[in-house]
């Protein structure tokens, strides 16, 4: 399991927050915390990869630094 803290601009506002932690929680992983500009969580890279996880936040309309 991967453990990461991905750093999210474009965040400001409660909506924000629940907007990512709804893209995230719509895949296969651990949402541990969601906070205005950052997110916590654990995944598997083997079941969702690196790259699923950031773009179901840019759809969300955020961006991963």
């Amino acid at each position: 399991m991967t453990n990461e803290v991905l750093n999210i601009e474009g965040m400001e506002c409660a909506h924000c927050v629940n907007a990512v932690k709804n893209a995230l929680s719509k895949l296969n992983l651990n949402v541990k915390d969601v906070q205005i500009g950052s997110a916590v969580i654990e995944y598997d890279e083997k079941i969702v990869p690196r790259e699923l996880i950031v773009k179901a936040i840019e759809d969300a309309g955020y961006e991963v630094k």
